[in-house]
């Protein structure tokens, strides 16, 4: 396989792995090479990135590679954080939504065994929607954080309490598309008042 090939590789192994990144160990396991030439391929792709000024960099975090944000473009992240819209919750986060919501507290270990795959980056774009927050820790090795749904969830979804979730068939791991939906629903009907809502007030005058 040639360089420019394994780097292609590299930059979807990476988004795979999410925060945790990749140690060069590990992309030389996974590539069949030697530990310093994968390494060097991950450097040389980091840099490739930074000079084009990719949306996407790279950085090395405690040895691990990972796939990081332009900080160029910090102000656009913010406000897209704090303007929270219909299409700024991908179907990765609102099932990860919809499982803290139902199950809470919750880890993050279980929030995955559940889905079936990594969860760590709809985690911290719930956590930065003040959607989800730490509650918590397990009584478990390593203490894991546990999370539960936040006020702003409450408001988010115009709902006067957990209690007054929309309330599944069956909550088991099988309802997982069904609390889903629930939720989507409930994140249409909001989107629909606020779209209506000037409207209703034009009316009144």
């Amino acid at each position: 396989m040639d360089y420019s090939k394994w780097k292609t590789v590299i930059e979807g192994l990476l988004f795979m792995a999410g925060d945790e990144g990749l140690t060069a160990k590990q992309l030389a396991d996974i590539l069949q090479t030697d530990a310093a030439v994968a390494h060097d391929i991950a450097k040389e792709l980091m840099a490739e990135l930074k000079k084009k000024k990719r949306g996407i960099q790279m950085s090395l975090v405690a040895g691990a590679f990972r796939l990081t944000t332009n900080p160029d473009h910090a102000a656009y992240f913010e406000r897209m954080a704090y303007s929270p819209t219909r299409s700024s919750l991908s179907q990765a986060a609102l099932e990860t939504l919809s499982i803290v919501a139902y199950r809470q507290p919750i880890t993050r270990i279980d929030i995955e065994e559940i889905r079936g795959v990594k969860t760590d980056r709809a985690i911290a774009t719930l956590v930065s929607k003040d959607l989800i927050e730490e509650v918590g820790r397990a009584e478990a090795i390593g203490r894991p954080i546990l999370y539960g749904t936040t006020k702003s969830f409450l408001d988010y979804f115009s709902l006067p309490s957990l209690e007054s979730l929309p309330e599944p068939a069956s909550v088991d791991d099988d309802s997982l598309d069904e609390q889903t939906q629930l939720l989507f629903e409930k994140l249409e009907e909001r989107q629909m008042t606020l779209e209506e809502m000037p409207q209703a007030e034009a009316d009144k005058k």
